[in-house]
């Protein structure tokens, strides 16, 4: 049994030669992560940026008369913006008038006519 050991010894004391060129343990890993990040920059980040920009356009260009659903699924009709932009009145029945976040509006309704009109 001592002699296994000892060819155990030798065959690790060959092992392979000294180059003198020592790499880095991160060298391997390092390609990937910079191609997964990249991935998620384009995937993920980009895109959502653009939402977000198109989103405060919308929400900046909001004014009376516009028909809107909110967060919740409410759908009304602007009939006043804040002072400070941060609030908005909305008209759902003849009698009936919400106060929301400007944040919580979804989306702007659009008519179809008006689309076709501005083509």
């Amino acid at each position: 049994m001592n002699s296994w050991l000892n060819f155990a010894f030798l065959l690790a004391e060959e092992g392979v030669p000294d180059t003198g060129d020592a790499q880095s343990p991160w060298g391997g890993l390092i390609p990937p992560m910079v191609l997964i990040a990249v991935f998620y920059y384009f995937m993920l980040l980009r895109p959502r940026a653009a939402e977000d920009r198109k989103r405060k356009a919308v929400l900046d260009g909001l004014k009376k008369n516009d028909r809107v659903v909110t967060a919740g699924g409410i759908i009304g009709t602007v009939a006043q913006v804040s002072n400070d932009g941060q609030e908005v009145t909305l008209k759902v029945d003849d009698s009936t008038r919400i106060k929301f976040r400007r944040s919580s509006i979804s989306s702007v309704l659009t008519d179809e006519k008006d689309d076709a009109a501005k083509s």
